[in-house]
């Protein structure tokens, strides 16, 4: 645990530097920070913030610039941040005029973000197998052919078309409809049961071939992501840029990350704390987002370890409470 000093002069530093992105000196810290201290403690201050791991000297005659565990002691020590009220009122506009269908949405939302942080965002869409189905239709388009719609509780819309043997009724279509509801409605995708058999052949054959195409395995946790040229200017040398790119390539890997953050309690996952090589020098910030009070998707930021943490942390909570309150109205 350090003292207050020493809390002080690390957060001046960090602070700094995210600023800046130059290494911070005593001299600096003495003159903005306030705290009613010499150059010269300061200057011990932070050569024992060195011995203790929260800082680094790139260079002998150069300032310091802190380390992962001197970013985290600066994360953790936060309260929750707000946005400000211009990027709030521009969050909550977006959402009200958001329309079209949940993969139109979760594209935009991606660039969004963005544009408001000046990061590569990422948006985990919902897992859908577990999303509940909240309608399922049967429309007949030809005495052989009907078409299946599923309407999921975040908003997404999946649909098919069938081709049958039988020539396809109102009746028909009515019974198939009814077992398709009873079976599915209110349960999670990949909970739905096989109804019991209807007594109509040609409806249970429909129901059968509905079912299969609307309940067929897809990739889950697909992932949107924006601003990925920001990646360029983040980091100075071009292998760094090259395997952050090439991880951003790699879905499973970023879903899984996104997720580990989350499961172990953590709104960010700073530099080596990830455990993927490529982004040692990457900071994430992570908010889950919700659907009629369940947690369904992820949104998140990649950045660099220097990323603004307040300002990123704001954003991701404003845009994921707002993204889970339009799913919810469908």
């Amino acid at each position: 645990m350090l003292d207050d000093r020493k809390t002080a002069i690390l957060r001046a530093v960090v602070e700094t530097y995210i600023e800046t992105a130059e290494p911070v000196g005593s001299g600096h810290i003495t003159d903005t920070a306030d705290l009613g201290v010499s150059s010269a403690t300061v200057r011990n201050e932070l050569g024992q913030l060195a011995d203790l791991g929260y800082l680094t000297q790139p260079h002998k005659s150069s300032g310091r610039i802190p380390t992962d565990l001197g970013y985290r002691v600066f994360v953790d020590s936060l309260d929750s941040p707000d946005l400000g009220a211009t990027e709030f009122d521009k969050v909550e506009t977006f959402f009200e005029h958001a329309s079209g269908e949940i993969e139109q949405m979760l594209g935009r939302t991606s660039r969004l973000l963005s544009e408001l942080t000046g990061v590569t965002s990422l948006v985990v869409a919902p897992d859908r197998d577990t999303t509940t189905v909240r309608s399922v239709q049967l429309v007949e388009l030809a005495p052989r052919v009907a078409l299946a719609v599923m309407v999921l509780s975040d908003g997404t819309v999946e649909k098919g078309t069938i081709e049958t043997v039988d020539e396809i009724d109102e009746v028909g279509i009515a019974i198939a409809q009814g077992h398709l509801s009873a079976s599915m409605v209110g349960r999670a995708v990949g909970l739905s049961s096989n109804p019991a058999p209807s007594g109509n052949e040609a409806a249970d054959r429909l129901v059968d071939s509905a079912r299969a195409i609307l309940t067929a395995p897809v990739v889950a946790g697909e992932i949107y992501v924006g601003g990925r040229a920001t990646v360029a200017s983040a980091f100075e040398a071009a292998e760094t840029v090259r395997e952050v790119l090439s991880v951003l390539e790699k879905q499973l890997v970023v879903v899984t990350l996104l997720r580990d953050v989350l499961d172990q309690g953590k709104k960010v996952s700073i530099g080596n704390e990830s455990g993927v090589n490529p982004l040692s020098e990457c900071s994430i910030v992570v908010a889950p987002y919700a659907v009629d009070g369940e947690q369904v998707g992820t949104i998140g930021l990649l950045g660099p370890t220097r990323m603004n943490y307040p300002h990123a942390m704001a954003t991701v909570a404003a845009v994921s409470e707002s993204l889970g309150q339009r799913l919810s109205e469908g």
